[in-house]
């Protein structure tokens, strides 16, 4: 049926909204509206003066760590220091039973008077022998004999005083005094042990001298070959004796400096081939003894310093497989992913090696959504380097 006829035979109304209905589809939908551009955060890069930091992990020890051994047994009988303090050099730590040994000085005491008296009676015999020998009254033999004894008495003598000597050394050991000025650590044997023998101790505490404070650090080949040429200037100081003592600084455990940079006062000859380090060690101030041995630690250089260098934010660098772009803003907010090259990391900051100009925008956010020739409302964003 014709549409003419169609509408005439429908009510009004029906007619007017049919006739509405199949205008509306002739026109097709409508046009939706225009999606404005997003903002991008971008910030303006200069170039400045950025020092690269190596840190390396390490653990404190003493500049100076000695263990107080016990070099004689016996029972322990008395203690004379208070554990985790401070001891002074020569200050009386322990005391063993020295009962045995002197026993033992006296004995050889005994052995000594014995080898004066033979040595005294060997004397006087060869005195009188001796004109015997000379007027023919006794043989050549008896004469050889007599000084044969003389010289006999004479050796055991030295023995005997050889023995007195040992007897007392081992009657000293039984007192034991700190070597040098330290803290000491908590005992590991108590009044009333046998000690100096195994199982019981041997090693009965260690006295540490902690200002300075020692830290024992290792470098990976990449970073002793990275930073060679400041590395090797700093060892061969050491050599010349005008080693910098300001050249490192020590991060505790919590993330604070320490108060005091120190520097390299030892490492080994040779990177270890097992692991592919380098050991070294260095000496930082400790006069208020915050610092104790065996705590983990941060040791952080910087060796070297990039002049007109020009850093992002890491959050700024796209990465793919290896490879890194940048979302470089222009002025009419133009997008365009860049590829550039990149260096270390500073902190939060990225070095770019290539592929950026001083003055240049790059987007920090929306990366994931921005494309080349895409328009942009940028934002600048402040210049502060984050984190610092």
């Amino acid at each position: 049926m014709p549409e003419h006829r169609l509408f005439k035979s429908l009510p009004g109304t029906t007619a007017v909204m049919l006739a509405a209905a199949v205008a509306m589809a002739a026109c097709g939908p409508a046009e939706p509206p225009p999606i404005p551009p997003m903002e991008v955060q971008v910030l303006e890069v200069q170039p400045r003066d950025i020092p690269l930091y190596l840190d390396m992990v390490g653990q404190t020890l003493g500049s100076v760590d000695i263990p107080i051994r016990a070099r004689v047994d016996g029972v322990l009988e008395e203690m004379h220091f208070l554990e985790g303090r401070s001891v002074k050099q020569g200050q009386l730590l322990y005391v063993i039973d020295a009962v045995p040994y002197q026993s033992k000085v006296v004995e050889a005491e005994g052995r000594l008077a014995e080898a004066e008296t033979s040595l005294a009676k060997a004397q006087s015999d060869l005195n009188r022998i001796r004109p015997l020998a000379e007027m023919k009254a006794v043989s050549q033999q008896d004469l050889d004999a007599s000084v044969a004894q003389f010289e006999a008495a004479q050796g055991a003598l030295q023995a005997a005083q050889a023995q007195v000597e040992q007897a007392n050394i081992q009657l000293g050991y039984t007192r034991i005094d700190a070597p040098i000025d330290g803290l000491i650590s908590i005992t590991q044997a108590n009044v009333g042990e046998y000690v100096g023998q195994y199982p019981n101790p041997v090693v009965l505490n260690t006295v540490s001298q902690v200002d300075p404070i020692r830290v024992r650090f290792a470098i990976s080949e990449r970073e002793y070959l990275r930073f060679s040429r400041s590395l090797s200037q700093s060892m061969r100081s050491l050599d010349d004796e005008e080693m910098r003592k300001d050249e490192l600084e020590l991060i505790l455990a919590d993330g604070t400096v320490h108060d005091h940079r120190g520097g390299v006062v030892s490492f080994n000859a040779a990177v270890d081939p097992q692991t592919g380090t380098l050991t070294l060690e260095a000496d930082f101030p400790n006069p208020d003894r915050i610092v104790l041995p065996g705590q983990f630690a941060r040791v952080r250089g910087s060796p070297e310093t990039r002049t007109n260098a020009i850093a992002v934010p890491q959050r700024a660098v796209i990465e793919t497989q290896g490879l890194f772009q940048l979302g470089v803003v222009a002025t009419d907010g133009t997008v365009e992913l860049r590829r550039v090259e990149m260096g270390p990391r500073v902190d939060n900051e990225w070095i770019v090696d290539s592929g950026l100009k001083a003055g240049e925008r790059v987007a920090l956010d929306g990366l994931q959504r921005l494309r080349t020739g895409m328009k942009v409302v940028p934002k600048t964003a402040s210049a502060q380097p984050e984190g610092g």
